[in-house]
């Protein structure tokens, strides 16, 4: 199989994969098993292709040894790059999936497929969601096959003190019986570069900015694999959030980082010789929103969160310009379908 016609078999099997046309079923396990001994011969293109054939549309489950050859790979392609990632656009960039596989795939339906459009994903690829095992492999599989192209931020939910309570260690268990996995995965995610800076002006992370953060060398000095499980410098990049009103920094409502005000932003963007902000990390009620006039914006990819919100998801569209624009996937109450609506808001 050659890379135009593997690339053409994604997209064939994406198109038909939505979970909105019906074709979830279950597998037998002796269907799961067959499959795991063709994975062995296969390479990453043709295993996107059974991911997203398999999983998607069938419900299926990635064999334990498979995963972790993926996690492996990862990791030494995210450990052969900087800590800081420096991304020329264009570049499409995502919040917050969660999980939320078939959301995932619609942002790709309607943005285009890797590595028809670069991507960066800002973190938070599993946990509360029903499919953390379908998002994370099929992120990393594209990370593999399409390294300069498809970038991805470590989140706070790529941390084990935190995917082992909210749902992403019991899905490991669940489906696989597997601790071992969880814990390669885990190696994994400490290997994830915590931001990226996007045509020298834009710089993005899951949480937020730091007291202790003074310059961009700062980051490309970051050290990996890295823990982020105490205050730091990397905790407050995961964990720190806006808060409207404030003045200066206080301690973070969630108990770890801190929240920060305008001033604060402000002065960073002068330090740093930014632009903007984006990050992700909190739901927002229309997929983005701006802060500190319009020097950061926080965007959220995981429409409907949790079954439980009425929000939509956005990406944001960085063309050659550094002009900004947003792509709005938009729930439709009642049913369990989503559309997307096209947002522009000029330059950034």
């Amino acid at each position: 199989m050659n890379e135009s016609n593997a690339n053409d078999m994604i997209i064939r099997l994406l198109s038909v994969g939505f979970p909105d046309k019906g074709l979830t079923k279950t597998v037998k396990e002796n269907e799961i098993i067959a499959l795991c001994r063709e994975l062995v011969k296969l390479n990453i293109l043709e295993f996107i292709c059974i991911v997203i054939k398999n999983i998607t549309q069938l419900n299926a489950k990635i064999a334990d040894n498979n995963e972790n050859k993926i996690e492996v790979k990862a990791k030494e392609i995210f450990l052969n790059q900087s800590s800081l990632i420096e991304i020329d656009p264009p570049v499409r960039i995502c919040g917050d999936t969660h999980g939320q596989y078939g959301d995932t795939l619609r942002l790709f339906s309607r943005g285009g497929f890797p590595p028809t459009s670069n991507y960066l994903f800002l973190g938070d690829y599993v946990d509360r969601g029903r499919q953390n095992l379908e998002n994370i492999c099929l992120l990393l599989c594209y990370k593999i096959r399409f390294p300069n192209n498809f970038f991805m931020l470590r989140g706070n939910h790529e941390c084990s003190n935190v995917n082992r309570v909210y749902g992403f260690y019991e899905e490991c268990n669940r489906r696989y019986q597997s601790p071992r996995m969880w814990q390669a995965f885990q190696d994994t995610f400490q290997c994830m570069p915590l931001v990226a800076l996007v045509g020298e002006r834009i710089l993005c992370m899951h949480g937020g900015i730091s007291p202790q953060l003074k310059s961009l060398q700062q980051l490309r000095q970051i050290q990996r694999p890295c823990d982020a499980s105490g205050p730091s410098l990397e905790m407050d990049l995961l964990w720190a959030d806006p808060v409207v009103g404030l003045t200066g920094f206080q301690a973070n409502m969630r108990g770890a980082s801190y929240g920060f005000g305008p001033d604060i932003l402000a002065t960073m963007c002068k330090t740093l010789n930014i632009d903007l902000v984006a990050r992700a990390h909190q739901v927002v009620q229309d997929g983005y929103e701006f802060f500190g006039s319009r020097k950061l914006v926080t965007i959220f990819s995981a429409p409907h969160y949790c079954g439980q919100f009425d929000n939509a998801a956005a990406m944001m569209i960085v063309d050659e310009n550094l002009v900004c624009s947003f792509q709005i996937l938009r729930p439709t109450i009642g049913r369990g379908i989503t559309r997307m609506v096209p947002t522009s808001v000029g330059k950034c």
